[in-house]
C-alpha cells in the first residue's frame, strides 16, 4: 500500500538533507517539535496543511514544488505496485523507479518542474 505520509516525509527530508540543513534548524525555523518533525519525516505522522506550509517556508521552498515531487513519486509508486510495473515503465524513467522502490535516492535522477504552458494563437 501506497502511503502518502511517507512520499511527503520522503520530499521533505531530501529538501532539507539537499541544503545541508539538520532536522534541529528547520524544525526551529518552522517552530515545530524536533520530533514531531522527525516522525513526518520518516512518514509516522499526517503533516496539516498549516504545518507542511510552515515546513515550507522554513526550507524556502514552494509547497507546490514539494507536492509536485510527492506527486511523481506517488505516480511512479503506483506503477511499481502493478505486477508488470517494469515492462510498463519507460527506459530513462527506470532509475527513478528504482529508487522509490528500494527507498534509495538515486543521485542521477533530478525531477525538473515543466516548462510553462504557452498558448499559441493564430493571427
Amino acid at each position: 500500500m501506497i502511503l502518502l505520509r511517507r512520499l511527503l516525509g520522503d520530499v521533505l527530508r531530501r529538501q532539507r538533507q539537499r541544503q545541508g540543513r539538520t532536522l534541529r534548524e528547520v524544525s526551529s525555523s518552522a517552530r515545530v517539535s524536533l520530533g514531531y518533525l522527525s516522525e513526518v519525516e520518516r512518514g509516522q505522522k499526517e503533516a496539516s496543511s498549516e504545518l507542511l506550509s510552515a515546513i515550507c517556508d522554513a526550507l524556502d521552498v514552494r509547497m507546490s514544488q514539494v507536492m509536485r515531487e510527492v506527486s511523481d513519486e506517488l505516480s511512479l509508486a503506483e506503477l511499481a505496485e502493478s505486477a508488470t510495473a517494469s515492462e510498463k515503465v519507460p527506459a530513462p524513467m527506470r532509475p527513478m523507479l528504482n529508487s522509490v522502490v528500494t527507498g534509495v535516492p538515486d543521485e542521477r535522477v533530478t525531477i525538473k518542474p515543466p516548462k510553462e504552458a504557452v498558448d499559441v494563437v493564430a493571427a
